[in-house]
């Protein structure tokens, strides 16, 4: 699973990260995420809101911060 976590490291951003990590625990999953900080590689995906989160090249997430739950269901 190829997960990256877009944003500038704002708290949304930690947020964001550290609900994905638990999610993934939650799964049983282990996979890295890889932040993306520089604007110019997260407007690449299209997104012109942060936090957002990549997975297997597909944006699921932008401007918001879901659940952990929420992420659970997206990451299962």
């Amino acid at each position: 699973m190829d997960i990256k976590g877009l944003g500038p490291g704002c708290n949304n951003c930690v947020t964001l990260e550290a609900r994905t990590r638990e999610a993934l625990d939650a799964l049983g999953k282990d996979a890295p995420i890889e932040k993306v900080t520089d604007t110019a590689d997260i407007m690449g995906y299209g997104i012109m809101s942060t936090p957002g989160l990549v997975v297997d090249g597909k944006v699921v997430i932008s401007g918001r911060g879901p659940s952990v739950k929420q992420l659970t269901g997206m990451l299962g």
